[in-house]
């Protein structure tokens, strides 16, 4: 069976995703990729009648119900087709099941997967897709682009009520998403061109075509008060024997009491640029792989705290292993020409951006 990629576009209200997706037809086409393209079941299933904000409880299941069965037969089928093209293709999902969940309280989403013979949230959440790209609310951050113009079905509308509904989905989705192996969040930008630019780059990556290398902003902060509306999680990282050039490792990702284990490898080639690949695995390969530790190197375990401010999305890494009282901030995808907004509950005491001793690759050397 032919490897398909199936990459889903996800975000608060008024990301970009329409515009992303015109792009991301037009380039990854241009490339010789046959690009296949689902639809956001909602919003199909709003113009057909459904009603979201029902009272009716039995209206509501049965409307969620019908919504998460469209949208998972909708990729099935065009999973089918895909396997029918000669030559690459991709299948980009305009939201998945996971987002429908968003809008529900989990015992309603419980009782819904149930109903259609889903027994874990991994079997929706990290096996039915490769990667899960969120791209952030224009109403956080980037305020003045919100507009509820170019959606007629949206119901959070550009004043101040409605932003802050509009984040608070937003918050809702990632959340949802959450724990999948490769979420990527995609920020605002002063310029709307360097977030599409993320979004194609995500994707090449997932695909395995070379990226130039980029350096994400990494300082050495304190923390002076409540991190706002993060979500943590715990990390085990291993690094394991590899070839010269090549940098592999194992992690374990602990959240809400599930773990994830991903094998990531790192490759450079003359160009300066770089192939990353990231391949979900179960725990008995997990374990299995140990045995492929590299002696030289210790454990990693940290505690990390990730969060959008105003827009930009950011990770924080507290070490706990083989360093301690150590805090690591890093950006995620923001323009090597734009401002970052540090947030308030933080104080920056160095960069590092570039210094290889803070790497966790040198961090996990044995001394």
């Amino acid at each position: 069976m032919k490897d398909i990629k199936k990459i889903v576009l996800t975000g608060g209200p008024c990301a970009g995703k329409t515009t992303a997706l015109v792009r991301i037809i037009e380039y990854f086409s241009s490339r010789g990729y046959k690009v296949f393209t689902i639809p956001e079941v909602p919003t199909m299933f709003t113009q057909a009648g459904m009603n979201y904000l029902t009272q009716n409880k039995e209206f509501f299941y049965e409307g969620e119900k019908a919504t998460l069965e469209t949208q998972m037969m909708l990729e099935d089928k065009f999973m089918q087709m895909a396997q029918t093209i000669n030559g690459p293709s991709i299948i980009v999902c305009d939201r998945g099941v996971m987002d429908i969940s968003a809008y529900m309280a989990p015992e309603m989403w419980q009782k819904i997967t149930s109903a259609v013979g889903i027994s874990t949230v991994e079997e929706l959440r990290d096996k039915r897709y490769d990667a899960v790209l969120h791209l952030v609310s224009a109403a956080d951050g980037a305020e003045q682009f919100y507009t509820t113009s170019n959606n007629a079905q949206r119901l959070e509308k550009a004043d101040e009520e409605g932003l802050a509904i509009a984040r608070s989905l937003d918050k809702k989705v990632i959340d949802a998403w959450t724990g999948h192996p490769h979420l990527r969040v995609i920020n605002n930008h002063e310029n709307f061109d360097n977030k599409i630019n993320r979004v194609i780059k995500e994707i090449s990556n997932v695909l395995g075509l070379p990226q130039p290398i980029e350096e994400e902003r990494k300082y050495i902060v304190e923390l002076t008060g409540e991190i706002e509306n993060s979500i943590e999680s715990e990390i085990v990282q291993t690094y394991l024997v590899a070839e010269p050039g090549v940098e592999a490792r194992l992690r374990k990702r602990s959240y809400h009491g599930r773990n994830v284990y991903v094998l990531t490898t790192k490759k450079r080639n003359d160009l300066n640029k770089q192939v990353e690949t990231e391949r979900q695995i179960d725990v008995t390969v997990y374990e299995s792989l140990l045995q492929q530790a590299d002696p030289y190197r210790q454990t990693i375990h940290k505690m990390r705290n990730s969060f959008i401010w105003k827009g930009q999305y950011f990770e924080l890494d507290s070490f706990l292993q083989p360093v301690s009282n150590l805090m690591i901030l890093e950006t995620k995808g923001i323009a090597e020409n734009e401002e970052i907004k540090f947030p308030p509950f933080l104080k920056v005491k160095e960069e590092i951006t570039g210094n290889l001793g803070y790497y966790n690759y040198n961090i996990a050397l044995k001394k």
